[in-house]
């Protein structure tokens, strides 16, 4: 029997997916096998040596300590493109809430009033000029990043009329075939901020992303530049970004990730977190991450982890997986077929057939070893 933890709420459309003959599922199990998990703050959290696999339902995993988990042979896995259509409508969303004040307008008409001196339309046709924008049709969208999320807010953009150019050192040929015929791919993060009318921010947040964009890099940008930041907030440096808006450099700033320096800001449009939070996105994230976690404890086999390798092996019979360090000799080993890979500092393999587990565990830089009947 294998629990499986859940932190958050979990759509029951993932968590049903676990057989109930074999796997117990809730917030209070012990023990867990796996863990579910969206936002929940896990970097303080003591894992059991029982606990497998943690399944990110989302694309982030920021909440997850994911060189620790790597160190104690925890894979962790996250759920890449499942809310990417969700992300996307907030963004075109974002797009035109910069252009036309929208929020404000809203805020402005709740407070009106029949008055002696003049009724809601009399004060409505007198007070809308002050709400006056823009159009988006013929900008130009700059969009760094162009991973799942990016490639569909580029086709969105190109069918509202919008000229777009992006850029992403890690696109491949298939993505960047995918949007060939409406965004202007370019080698360079500064080629997109000297066209780009609005910019939009898709990329991992980490230490080299940190303040992404910044006093510097929106100096390169065009000016009354709208930027908009559905992918984390520590991506922008607020002082800076503030600082811009005050001389006019930035026009707008359409944030998914409020905190106390960007709430109340005039030019800031702060978004409480919405950006997957609909009833598909979660949906679509609660299946993909309790697959990943089902596929892994039963078959071995890894797809979208964050800290191994994807490695996965069709075999029949008794199968030895071996978490371990990328510089590990297993060349020693033999087996019926093998399937091996390496991500960053570390490697995963499958052997299949009858293999010596206890000499897999001898070897230098293993970290964990499962046999699977």
């Amino acid at each position: 029997m294998y629990n499986i933890l859940t932190l958050n709420k979990i759509a029951a459309c993932g968590t049903d997916l676990f057989d109930k003959a074999n796997y117990t599922v809730g917030s209070d199990v012990e023990n867990p096998t796996g863990i579910l998990v969206r936002s929940a703050k896990m970097h303080d959290m003591a894992f059991g040596e029982e606990l497998l696999a943690i399944g990110r339902a989302g694309a982030g995993t920021n909440n997850i300590p994911v060189d620790k988990c790597a160190e104690q042979g925890i894979v962790v896995f996250n759920s890449p493109g499942a809310n990417a259509n969700a992300v996307k409508e907030l963004v075109v969303a974002g797009l035109l809430l910069a252009s036309r004040k929208v929020t404000k307008a809203v805020q402005w008409a709740a407070d009106l009033k029949d008055t002696e001196e003049a009724n809601v339309g009399a004060q409505v046709e007198k007070g809308k000029s002050q709400f006056g924008g823009c159009e988006i049709t013929g900008k130009t969208l700059g969009i760094i990043g162009l991973g799942a999320i990016g490639r569909k807010v580029a086709k969105a953009a190109a069918a509202l009329g919008m000229t777009v150019v992006g850029t992403d050192p890690f696109l491949s040929d298939a993505a960047a075939q995918e949007i060939a015929d409406c965004c202007k791919v370019v080698a360079t993060k500064e080629e997109v901020y000297t066209e780009a009318d609005y910019l939009t921010i898709h990329v991992p947040f980490n230490a080299d992303t940190k303040g992404f964009v910044n006093a510097e890099t929106i100096a390169q940008m065009k000016d009354g530049v709208k930027i908009l930041n559905f992918a984390r907030g520590e991506l922008v440096n607020d002082a800076d970004l503030k600082a811009a808006l005050e001389t006019g450099k930035v026009a707008c700033y359409v944030t998914d990730f409020p905190n106390a320096d960007t709430v109340n800001v005039d030019g800031i449009v702060a978004i409480p977190h919405l950006g997957a939070s609909t009833a598909e996105s979660e949906d679509n994230c609660a299946i993909m991450a309790a697959n990943e976690l089902i596929d892994y404890i039963e078959n071995g086999n890894i797809k979208n982890s964050v800290n191994f390798p994807n490695v996965s092996l069709d075999a029949v019979g008794k199968k030895t997986t071996v978490l371990h360090k990328a510089d590990a000799d297993l060349s020693g080993i033999t087996a019926d077929a093998k399937a091996t890979g390496t991500k960053g500092g570390f490697g995963y393999t499958i052997l299949a057939g009858d293999v010596d587990a206890e000499a897999v565990k001898a070897i230098d830089g293993v970290i964990r070893v499962r046999v699977l009947t």
